[in-house]
């Protein structure tokens, strides 16, 4: 079982609100998210289902993602992003 597998969608949405709300204040890339949910294991696997998982978070209004610091669509962004929770200003 590699560790893709070993992760729900739901059980990876769940590790990725975790590893956020260790640090309110921060954002993180998705491989700063793979190696906190998955330290001892391969984490480059989780990457892809990470970036999934946290489209449909930001689509249901549980995380923003960035991407150059500013909050981006979750259904139309590229490249490098990161990811944080939605801050209460």
């Amino acid at each position: 079982m590699t560790t893709q597998d070993s992760h729900s969608t739901l059980s990876l949405e769940e590790d990725i609100l975790m590893v956020l709300t260790r640090d309110v204040t921060r954002t993180l890339s998705a491989p700063e998210l793979a190696q906190a949910i998955a330290a001892e294991s391969d984490w480059h696997s989780l990457l892809m289902p990470i970036r999934r998982a946290a489209v449909a978070l930001a689509q249901s209004g549980r995380l923003v993602i960035y991407r150059k610091g500013k909050p981006v669509d979750p259904l139309d962004f590229r490249g490098v992003y990161r990811v944080g929770l939605p801050r209460q200003d």
